[in-house]
């Protein structure tokens, strides 16, 4: 029997709803998802096996243009989501009509593979609405096929699904039948306590943080974890602590529920806030947390 294997790679402008997508195609929830804009920072692969195929789906920032150094490798990510992909999705939402970088639409439309153009969160639309908007990206993106979609409510998810192995070459898996996603735990870790901070804190607040989880054990029956919260300035380490330490401790709790739920044990987590001033800026601290370019 032949075997099917490659890589989806799904970009769009920001809260268009990759992350949703990305997590119903795994059926688990790898990427966070937050109504904020830039929630993904990173490019999350997840991984989807069956008997004669491997799926490996690409979950990359949102395209934006970059104001600071962070910014800059998060499109970093995204470049290089055109290098190996063997299909690309490009998806939008109802009522959007442009992508934030020519230079990125210009090779979608120019794309030597297959490319989807899937619009998204059509349960929010009209049947002229959307008539109007299939017509308006059929026209846009002629080398696409186009399929409308609800990521939340798994409209025309599974069809999308089903044409991406017909379309993936004959390849043996690139990774183990087991491996759900390349990310290591303390990731995961990270990406729960983040979106935390994205639920409940305004502003600047969510985009200055960055997570390091600095102690991981595993035991038979509780994982104990000690991770870092780390703020750009003295004011926002007082803002993410809270009065006698109740805001923190609402993260702390929340992200436990949700890591219990992920890894199916008992979970003790502790954190701690630091200043590490102007990371997002700085190359060395970018590249200790993963940011490469």
């Amino acid at each position: 029997m032949s075997h099917k294997a490659g890589f989806v790679n799904i970009i769009g402008n920001p809260n268009v709803g990759k992350s949703t997508l990305m997590n119903a195609f795994v059926g688990e929830r790898l990427s966070i998802i937050t109504s904020k804009a830039q929630t993904t920072r990173h490019r999350i692969l997840g991984i989807v096996n069956g008997e004669d195929f491997q799926v490996i789906l690409s979950d990359t920032p949102g395209i934006i243009k970059p104001a600071y150094e962070l910014q800059e490798s998060m499109m970093g990510f995204v470049k290089s989501a055109f290098e190996d992909a063997d299909v690309l999705i490009y998806m939008v939402e109802i009522g959007e009509k442009e992508l934030k970088d020519e230079a990125f639409f210009n090779k979608i439309t120019n794309a030597k593979i297959p490319v989807f153009l899937l619009l998204n969160k059509i349960d929010q639309s009209n049947q002229e609405q959307l008539e109007e908007q299939v017509q308006f990206w059929a026209e846009k993106v002629p080398n696409a096929e186009l399929y409308p979609i609800s990521a939340l409510e798994n409209f025309n998810v599974k069809e999308v699904f089903g044409r991406i192995i017909e379309l993936l070459p004959d390849s043996p898996p690139f990774y183990p039948k087991d491996q759900l996603t390349d990310k290591p735990e303390r990731f995961f870790v990270n990406e729960a306590i983040r979106e935390k901070i994205l639920m409940h804190y305004k502003k600047e607040i969510p985009y200055s943080v960055e997570v390091e989880t600095e102690e991981f054990f595993e035991d038979e029956k509780i994982i104990r974890i000690r991770s870092v919260i780390m703020v750009e300035r003295d004011s926002q380490k007082g803002i993410v602590i809270g009065h006698k330490g109740t805001a923190l401790k609402r993260v702390g709790v929340e992200a436990r529920k949700e890591l219990e739920k992920f890894f199916g044990k008992q979970i003790h987590i502790e954190l701690y806030v630091k200043v590490n001033k102007n990371w997002r800026n700085n190359e060395r601290q970018l590249k200790r947390f993963g940011y490469n370019r």
